[in-house]
């Protein structure tokens, strides 16, 4: 039995399939103050009547980086860069505590000028009087040589739990990318772990060992307490588990669509081309912050079911945070789901306090309840319209990317929306109405994201680095650096890569045969030495593909 777990901002839901069967499912609120109350409880209430001793393993999805990061509610990093000689990119949003280190590596990773340790002890008494939280360092060619990200980490150790360093994020050469991924990492590090371990806790409660695995922006799971190391590989875990979902819970999906999960928080959409979802080759971009993010293609906006409602200045305002639950639901602030109840589009607990809010920012208004419901939805799913408008003006504006391939001359032009989450059933008429197209939402909508999340297969990529010259190989995402000779070649590069990868997914009980697994980049450089020959800097990145384990048999 797989137990699938998807905590959102205003939910966690819960499933527990055995046999691609759905055997029960359930849906518990968040409480923000205790993370730890609302995880045992979803839990609790899941597993009863289930034999916990058939539990094989937990595979969780969760939006709370995203959250995190959309709502601005993420920790105070203290960034560390090292840039070198050349171009220098002006970082923004990267938090108000920077600090630039002199030193550099060349593009091989060859050590230029060592920086000084004055310059990192005054880093140190920076950061201590700005009160921050975690640190982030991001050295130039530290895929090649990690030494100064590894001597910052060594001195700040001791006063910082949470340390990113850049080259441990992805073997890929992208400096603005790895230091937006850095810093977003760090951002999110507490918040993760806070709910990595909440998790944690509410499972040895239940008296569960089973191995807890947690969704990846690319579909595929991976180790839950690995990943409080690079949380910032879990930021869109839940988009990529709204994918998983339906491709599990949808028969029919071979054409351009686009897909919508409308949470409590948040709606993320993604699009399919030919059944196919488009891909991320760079990497994700979030909050207008371009990572290194291996990612199904997906936008993220602060617009969900429990977003604040309010006007400003005459002008009806939606999100992008949210305070509380909807009213009707027990909460105190006036949210879309209100405008739903009222309309008599939802079932509610508290229908009665719901209509009264309406009513009395109707009367504030000057206009009828009615009408003030009708314009929150239609505000609402105006808003979900120019998001998808701008998400494809991005995608038709270059080469469309797809898991499979590279599609050229491709425009991508939805014929239908696919849709899942609490509110879908009820706004799938004022989006299809507003779309112009057809807009449906499979059997389990409610809970498709846990579904996606439980029949997700692990996954995992790495890149390998070679140079014959300095005798060099790195993997950095495994922090493997070893010796080679000049013999070495491409062929034995991808062999390598083949079998770490094999070795990686034995060390979480997970098994990779080379049909699951996938070379991504291989190439082989010449670099001319004189009259003497050549040596090779040769790179190779692989993944194990992301996929479902199994098909959903719904009974």
């Amino acid at each position: 039995m797989i137990i699938g777990i998807d905590m959102g901002g205003t939910n966690i839901d819960g499933v527990a399939i055995s046999n691609g069967k759905l055997v029960t499912s359930v849906k518990h609120p968040v409480d923000r103050n205790d993370y730890f109350q609302s995880i045992w409880g979803c839990l609790s209430e899941l597993l009863r009547g289930v034999d916990k001793d058939t539990i094989e393993r937990i595979h969780l999805s969760t939006t709370i980086s995203t959250n995190a990061i959309v709502e601005d509610q993420v920790a105070e990093v203290g960034v560390i860069l090292q840039t070198g000689p050349g171009l220098k990119w002006p970082f923004e949003r990267i938090g108000e505590h920077l600090v630039y280190l002199s030193g550099s590596v060349d593009h091989r990773g060859k050590l230029v000028q060592q920086v000084t340790t004055e310059e990192l002890e005054k880093a140190k008494s920076r950061f201590a009087q700005d009160q921050v939280e975690a640190i982030a360092v991001i050295s130039k060619f530290s895929t090649r040589n990690p030494e100064l990200e590894q001597r910052v980490k060594e001195l700040f150790q001791e006063d910082y739990r949470e340390i990113t360093m850049g080259h441990t994020l992805s073997g890929k050469l992208n400096f603005p990318r790895r230091v937006h991924s850095a810093y977003l990492n760090a951002a999110v590090s507490k918040t993760f772990r806070t709910f990595a371990e909440n998790m944690q806790k509410a499972l040895s409660r239940e008296g569960i060992d089973a191995p807890v695995y947690i969704l990846k922006a690319d579909g595929g799971t991976i180790d839950l307490m690995a990943a409080t190391e690079k949380p910032v590989e879990t930021i869109l875990s839940g988009p990529a588990a709204s994918f998983m979902g339906m491709s599990a819970l949808i028969d029919d999906i071979e054409s351009d669509r686009c897909l919508l999960d409308i949470g409590g928080t948040t709606t993320d959409l993604f699009f399919l081309v030919d059944g196919v979802p488009i891909f991320e080759p760079a990497g994700i971009e979030i909050d207008g912050r371009k990572t290194l993010v291996r990612a199904i293609f997906s936008t993220s906006v602060g617009l969900g079911g429990d977003s604040y409602v309010r006007f400003e200045d005459g002008k009806l305002m939606i999100g992008p945070r949210r305070l509380d639950s909807a009213i009707a639901f027990g909460g105190t602030t006036l949210t879309p789901t209100d405008a739903l109840v009222y309309l008599d589009k939802m079932e509610a607990q508290y229908p009665d306090e719901s209509r009264r809010a309406i009513e009395a920012m109707a009367k504030e208004q000057s206009m009828s309840p009615s009408t003030l419901a009708h314009q929150i939805i239609q505000t609402f799913v105006d808003t979900i319209e120019q998001t998808i408008h701008l998400a494809l003006e991005k995608i038709n504006g270059g080469p469309v990317y797809t898991i499979k391939e590279l599609l050229r001359d491709r425009f991508v032009k939805p014929q239908s929306v696919g849709m899942i989450g609490g509110p879908s059933k009820a706004l799938a008429p004022y989006l299809e109405d507003t779309l112009k197209m057809p807009v449906t939402y499979p059997s389990h909508y409610e809970i498709a994201n846990a579904i996606g999340a439980a029949l997700a297969k692990p996954t995992m990529e790495i890149s390998l680095l070679a140079d014959t010259d300095r005798k060099i190989l790195s993997i950095p995402e495994l922090e493997i650096y070893e010796q080679i000779d000049r013999s070495f070649d491409l062929e034995k590069a991808k062999r390598i890569v083949i079998s770490e990868l094999q070795h990686s997914a034995e060390k979480y009980g997970l098994t990779a045969d080379a049909s699951q697994i996938e070379i991504t980049e291989a190439s082989s450089f010449n670099m001319i030495k004189g009259y003497y020959g050549a040596d090779k800097n040769i790179r190779v990145k692989a993944q194990i593909r992301p996929g479902l384990l199994s098909a959903f048999v719904d009974e």
